[in-house]
């Protein structure tokens, strides 16, 4: 899952992306509302969190011009202003959800899961199923043939992706786009080294094997090859 982060104070934006990242998200950080409303234009994200008071360009300014371009992106505003006039503008501009600082971590993880989920038309309990294997995204408990299987933080991430577009075939630089920073070396072995491990974890010891390489195009997770 890719977020975009539009935040000018850096302390605030390195707290949010290191839990961001540990909870298995990719973070595009912007400093200021011009390179934000461009990464928004220009690339795809699953939400973003924007600040109110930004340089260049404030983040209701940002919002509003988004919305103009039918960029119906999920988007939390993150701000100090808490009266609630300044949540009704917040609302009223095209945000989908409004959080004041200072802020509790886990409140802004779960506003943000909360809006993917509802921009995905997932419900909160959901999460996704190929054959016998089943991931929660909140609880984030993987499992197979009710056999509960332990993940590092990136392999949920990996499987997660890989379930959200079962029967699909994704290649390595939309899985490097979507689970790793946009930035990674592509010459780097780092997905097919994950993959491998993501294997000996999900396929290993059980059938039919899920996850399939498709030479010279990328991987698919689906119940036959």
């Amino acid at each position: 899952m890719r977020l975009l982060l539009v935040e000018d104070d850096l302390k605030i934006a390195s707290f949010v992306i290191k839990g961001l990242k540990e909870s298995g998200f990719v973070v595009d950080h912007m400093d200021n509302g011009e390179d934000g409303l461009h990464m928004a234009l220009n690339e795809s994200y699953d939400a973003a969190i924007i600040d109110i008071m930004l340089p260049k360009i404030d983040g209701l300014t940002l919002i509003k011009k988004l919305r103009e371009q039918k960029i119906n992106l999920p988007i939390l505003i993150l701000s100090a202003k808490r009266s609630v006039s300044d949540k009704v503008k917040g609302l009223q501009t095209g945000c989908d959800d409004y959080l004041t600082k200072p802020f509790a971590f886990s409140e802004l993880l779960a506003r943000v899961q909360a809006l993917i989920r509802r921009a995905s038309g997932t419900t909160e309990s959901s999460g996704f199923v190929v054959g016998e294997l089943s991931i929660n995204i909140l609880t984030r408990e993987v499992t197979r043939d009710n056999k509960k299987i332990n993940l590092q933080p990136r392999e949920f991430a990996l499987l997660e992706y890989l379930m959200r577009n079962s029967g699909r075939v994704v290649s390595k630089t939309m899985i490097m786009e979507n689970v790793w920073d946009y930035n990674f070396d592509p010459h780097t072995n780092v997905v097919e080294a994950r993959i491998c491990m993501l294997r000996d974890k999900i396929d290993k010891g059980f059938s039919p094997k899920l996850i399939h390489t498709i030479r010279g195009a990328g991987y698919v997770l689906k119940e036959t090859a």
